[in-house]
Formats: structure tokens, C-alpha cells, sequence
């Protein structure tokens, strides 16, 4: 690039060479700390020789398939602003709907002060997001990465939103604990998706766990009863084709009221039951 390179001429390269027209307002907007709308009315400002040099190592990360959210450090979810880095998945909208399925179970479950753990928080998207639009909720989130609960525990700092974290593998940490609602976004795309490697540039552990990408869940499923009261439910997102089989599993373990909610595109993507809880017993 030229050493006197306008914002107009910058745009306009980084899109020639196949980088998306917004993506390019974003990743420049974040560089020069701008709004899009001041990035238009300033085209024909000159960028310095460190901001090029800057501007050209984000476009080539991102036409390598870095997302844009690592590049910019950040991504909006449910309202808040998280922090992210390549230690943890990029959250995307669709999770907002497990999110909303939640709300509806804790708005249905009576308890004062509910108690809700996620599993394999990552971010701690959904975690934060619960206790932002529920503050009387109880939070525990888990996560078997230490890099990834580090980044919740920060963006739980930054936004002011309690949230007990914990290292754990799954349930583990939690021992005889009980909660009156679970949620999970966990691993669960084949060890062979031919879109994994477009993934590449996001914490394999975190997208799936190897074979058919159902192992995370069946685990999930099998160690939940003791951890869950009677009448709590059990939240899952996973993958556009293996909503049918979820609801085998949930079925399987004594779950009740299994069913599905489409994503965005209209696609079966959470599944979730009721746990009724041990035989005779009593429900909430």
C-alpha cells in the first residue's frame, strides 16, 4: 500500500482483495477507534504508516478466517458486550435462544432464588447472560479450561455480574449439588465435519469432542439426575441434524416434556426435558 493510503483507498483495497464490505468498516472502525458513519464522512483521511502496517495484518488474519470477533477482541451477545479470544468460541446469535428457553424455565420455576449451573461456559456467554436478566438467579459456571474460565471470570468482572466459576469436567466439580435449572452449549460437531476446518482458528476441544460429536451430551445426560431437583430442566444446544437423537437420550434417562426450539434459520438447535425427579418424590 501506498504511504499516503485515504481510509477511502484502504476500504476499497481490502474489499478488492475479497475481504466482506462490513467486516472492512468494522476491523478499520476498531483500528481508528471510529464509528462507520465517521468513517464515511472522513474518507479521504490519510491513514499513518503504523496504521497501515496495523490495517494490513487484520486484513490478511481475516481473509485467512480468523473471525472478525477475535480481531476485534470483543462480541455482543443477549445485550452484553464480551470479551473473546481464541481460548474460547466465538458465541453466536443462535445461542441466544437457549438463552431465552432458559429464562422461560426460571420464570416458570417459582423458586426465590433459583440455582443454575452452565456447563462448559467458555466465554461465560450464557451464564452472564442469565444473571444479567435474572439477578435473583444463583450462577455456577463450569468449564475443564482454565484459559477459558479465566476470560469468563474477566468479562464477569467487567460487566459487574456475579457468577461463581469453577475448573471442572463436566459435573464433576460440583459433587452433591443440586440446581433448579442446567444449561449446556457443549462440543458437538463430528470429528470428520467438513466444516471444521474453517473452524480452525477456534479451540478444537471446545467445537467436538471426536466420533459422531454426541459424546459431551451423552455424558451430560448420564451423570445429570443427581445434580438436578425435581421438576428442573435440562437445556441443550447442539447441531442442526442432531436434534432427534438428543431427545433419544433425554427420553432414555427418564427426562419428561422433551422437545426441540429452531435457531434462526428455522432449524431444531436446543432440546431440552424436565427431570421429574426420583420415583414417589415429590415435584416442585
Amino acid at each position: 500500500m501506498s504511504a499516503d493510503l485515504t481510509i477511502a483507498q484502504a476500504l476499497r483495497q481490502a474489499q478488492q482483495a475479497g475481504l466482506d464490505r462490513v467486516d472492512a468498516h468494522l476491523l478499520l472502525g476498531h483500528l481508528l477507534q471510529r464509528e462507520r458513519s465517521w468513517l464515511i464522512a472522513h474518507d479521504d483521511a490519510l491513514l499513518t504508516e503504523t496504521q497501515q502496517q496495523h490495517w494490513n495484518g487484520l486484513v490478511r488474519r481475516r481473509l485467512d478466517g480468523e473471525p472478525v470477533a477475535y480481531l476485534l477482541g470483543e462480541r455482543e451477545f443477549h445485550g452484553l458486550t464480551l470479551q473473546v479470544s481464541p481460548a474460547v468460541l466465538v458465541p453466536r446469535p443462535d445461542t441466544e435462544v437457549l438463552v431465552d428457553w432458559a429464562l422461560e424455565c426460571l420464570h416458570a420455576c417459582g423458586a426465590a432464588t433459583p440455582r443454575v449451573i452452565d456447563l462448559g461456559t467458555g466465554s461465560g456467554a450464557i451464564a452472564l447472560a442469565l444473571r444479567h436478566r435474572w439477578p435473583a438467579a444463583e450462577l455456577t459456571a463450569l468449564d475443564a479450561s482454565a484459559e477459558a474460565l479465566a476470560m469468563a471470570q474477566a468479562n464477569a468482572q467487567c460487566l459487574r455480574l456475579p457468577v461463581r466459576f469453577l475448573l471442572s469436567d463436566w459435573w464433576q466439580a460440583v459433587d452433591s449439588e443440586t440446581f433448579d435449572l442446567a444449561v449446556s452449549n457443549p462440543p458437538y460437531i463430528a470429528g470428520d465435519d467438513p466444516h471444521l476446518p474453517a473452524l480452525r482458528h477456534e479451540p478444537r476441544q471446545a467445537l467436538t469432542p471426536e466420533g459422531d460429536g454426541l459424546d459431551a451430551l451423552r455424558t451430560l445426560v448420564r451423570d445429570a439426575a443427581p445434580h438436578l431437583r425435581p421438576g428442573a430442566w435440562l437445556l441443550f444446544e447442539h447441531g442442526w441434524d442432531q436434534a432427534e437423537a438428543v431427545r433419544r437420550l433425554l427420553t432414555a434417562a427418564g427426562f419428561v416434556e422433551v422437545q426441540s426450539r429452531q435457531d434462526l434459520a428455522g432449524l431444531d438447535r436446543c432440546t431440552g426435558g424436565r427431570w421429574p425427579g426420583p420415583a414417589g418424590s415429590a415435584q416442585r
